[in-house]
């Protein structure tokens, strides 16, 4: 089986670079990981063992403890939260107007550079 970053071009298979996402914690260090289109935010931390990011739901959006400041420069390529999301922000820690759930923010090419910080605690 071929890995996800392989695709066919002229009937020989190339390598696709995959987005890489920052994630930076509450002390201000930062981890970069690279991130599978498709997945989401939550799932490339929870993959790359990224602190901070607990996700007890498992990403069904019935928590909060996925959730992340977006770096405002990323904000209308991560859009707006949904209003369940919206519903499940209020149980965050120090929610703020980049706030967001991980587990909502789907992976594309177009994220590819996106900085996303960690609240001191999860809720």
């Amino acid at each position: 089986m071929l890995p996800l970053a392989v695709f066919l071009q002229n009937n020989v298979l190339a390598p696709v670079s995959m987005p890489k996402i920052t994630y930076i914690d509450s002390s201000g260090s930062a981890r970069t990981v690279e991130a599978d289109i498709g997945a989401t935010v939550m799932e490339a931390a929870i993959k790359n063992s990224v602190p901070g990011i607990e996700a007890e739901c498992g990403g069904a959006c019935s928590c909060s403890t996925c959730h992340v400041y977006v770096d405002a420069n990323w904000k209308e390529a991560t859009g707006e939260p949904g209003p369940m999301e919206e519903d499940m922000l209020d149980f965050a820690f120090d929610v703020r107007p980049t706030s967001r759930l991980s587990c909502q923010i789907k992976v594309t090419e177009a994220l590819d550079g996106l900085t996303v910080t960690t609240p001191e605690r999860q809720a």
